[in-house]
C-alpha cells in the first residue's frame, strides 16, 4: 500500500514554464485539480513529499497551502536523496509512488513501486512509468496519478469521502 507520494515540481505540478515578475521574483502556475488530488491522498493517509531540483518561494507557499508533509528543494541527485530518505524512514519500494516528468526524475522513479508521469513527460521517462497520465504537467496530471493509485488500492472512494464529504459510486 502506498504510504508516500513523491512529486517533482517543474513539468509535473506546473507546466514547466519559468515566469519572472518585474522585480525578478519567480512565479509558477499550479493546477487546483492537482491540489484536490493531494488533499485526497492525504485523506487516505498518504504522506506527500515535494522533491525538486530548483528553489522557489512559490513552491514553499503552495506546499504550505496544501499541508504537504515534506518539501525538499535544490535536490541535485534525487535518487541518492530519496534512497537515503526511504532508508531512514523504513519505507520499502511498494510503499512509495512517484510522479515526475524529466530525465532528472528517472533514477529516483526506479526506487518506487508506482510511477506516474504527465502526458508530456520526456520519452524515456514515460517508458519507465506504470501509468502515463492523459493530462499534461500543471494541468491535473498529479490528481490523475493519485486517483489511479488510490483506485488500484481500493481507497479512492473513501479518500474522497473523507476529504470532500461526498460519496462516489
Amino acid at each position: 500500500m502506498i504510504e508516500l507520494l513523491v512529486l517533482d515540481v517543474d513539468g509535473t505540478l506546473t507546466d514547466g514554464g519559468v515566469y519572472y515578475d518585474a522585480t525578478g521574483n519567480e512565479l509558477k502556475k499550479f493546477a487546483i485539480k492537482d491540489g484536490a488530488g493531494i488533499v485526497a491522498a492525504r485523506a487516505a493517509g498518504v504522506r506527500v513529499m515535494i522533491c525538486t531540483g530548483r528553489e522557489c518561494e512559490a513552491v514553499r507557499r503552495r506546499a504550505a497551502d496544501l499541508h504537504i508533509d515534506y518539501v525538499f528543494q535544490n535536490v541535485k541527485d534525487k535518487a541518492a536523496f530519496l534512497a537515503e530518505f526511504l532508508a531512514q524512514n523504513g519505507l520499502g519500494r511498494d510503499q512509495v509512488a512517484y510522479c515526475g516528468d524529466d530525465w532528472n526524475d528517472a533514477a529516483a522513479m526506479a526506487l518506487c513501486g508506482f510511477v506516474a508521469c504527465p502526458a508530456d513527460a520526456a520519452e524515456g521517462v514515460a517508458a519507465r512509468a506504470d501509468y502515463v497520465c492523459r493530462r499534461r504537467g500543471g494541468e491535473g496530471a498529479v490528481r490523475e496519478a493519485v486517483e489511479e493509485f488510490l483506485r488500484r488500492e481500493g481507497r479512492l472512494a473513501d479518500a474522497v469521502a473523507r476529504a470532500f464529504g461526498i460519496k462516489m459510486d
